[in-house]
């Protein structure tokens, strides 16, 4: 199991657009195989901040569902990013 989470930032003016942009490669991974959880979310406090979760079965699953990676035009909106992939041993209840 592996966990890809952080934060992406972009034009706070052009956030909402992007989150648009986004919605079938949401759709699309949720039903990709091996996608356990996938969200992109506006940050409640930072107007550029954007929040990503993906939680997946393998790294062989991820990679298959990224292929080449996002769309140029969601790369070229990217002003930084802060996001990383968490391998994990262990799943226990809180």
């Amino acid at each position: 199991m592996l966990i890809v989470a952080g934060s992406i930032y972009v034009d706070p003016a052009e956030r909402d657009d992007y989150l648009a942009s986004c919605r079938d490669v949401v759709r699309q991974a949720r039903s990709a195989p091996g996608c356990v959880d996938f969200a992109i979310s506006p940050d409640l406090l930072e107007p550029g901040r954007i929040n990503v979760y993906e939680r997946w079965e393998s790294a062989e699953q991820l990679l298959a569902f990224r292929g080449s990676g996002p769309p140029e035009e969601q790369t070229v909106a990217i002003r930084g990013a802060e996001v990383h992939r968490y391998l994990i041993s262990a799943v226990e209840a809180p």
